[in-house]
């Protein structure tokens, strides 16, 4: 049935939602508790959360497109159809093989990434491998995102914007009638341009 693609991708769609979602309620307050022993204040172990986010999606989607050249290369020896029949098929593949993923090798990016961070602290005064199951699981998530079509990705923030209710919610220890973004805490997912689940913010005067 025709309709069968889209409903499988409309399912894996919604169980990849759900578990940015999951994410972000359980396993990132997992993370704070994990840093907080080791960094003094809670707004730098925020942003370092939100840096892992980041870069783990940046990560993971480098390694996507790199795959997806080839398996397309490897698939069209065979195909029939059309680009846009292979550009299914290539993804649909890459769903059903997780293997071709190598994790391991985002996660040690994203570390080395994060190490050279001038926002964040110095390797020697935080070790940011102690978060790696964070990583692990936001570069898993961000490549599954990228086999769907139209794929999901995180918003893109600067320190200093003005606030966007409809892409965050303020967090509780904000200043409400501040109109600026002073950091990130969570980016927002997105769709073509459209916020599927907001982020959140810190803003202050």
């Amino acid at each position: 049935s025709p309709a069968q693609p889209r409903r499988t991708c409309a399912s894996r769609r919604a169980c990849l939602v759900a578990r940015f979602n999951f994410i972000y309620a359980k396993e990132r307050l997992d993370a704070e508790c994990v840093l907080r022993p080791c960094v003094c204040d809670m707004e730098t172990v925020q942003r370092i959360i939100y840096v892992a986010v980041v870069e783990s999606f940046r990560a993971a989607k480098m390694a996507f497109w790199k795959i997806k050249i080839g398996v397309k290369d490897t698939l069209a020896l065979d195909h029939c159809g059309g680009a846009a029949s292979l550009e299914c098929a290539a993804l649909d593949y890459i769903a059903c093989h997780k293997d071709l993923y190598d994790v391991c090798c985002s996660v040690q990016e994203v570390i080395c990434c994060m190490n050279k961070n001038p926002k964040l602290p110095c390797p020697g005064d935080v070790d940011y491998t102690a978060i790696e199951p964070l990583i692990r699981e936001l570069c898993s998530l961000a490549f599954q995102m990228q086999t769907l079509t139209p794929p999901l990705d995180i918003s893109f923030g600067v320190d200093g914007e003005v606030f966007n209710n409809t892409m965050y919610y303020r967090s509780c220890d904000s200043d409400f009638s501040a109109c600026f973004v002073a950091y990130h805490i969570w980016p927002a997912l997105m769709e073509n341009g459209c916020v599927i689940v907001k982020g959140e913010v810190v803003t202050k005067k």
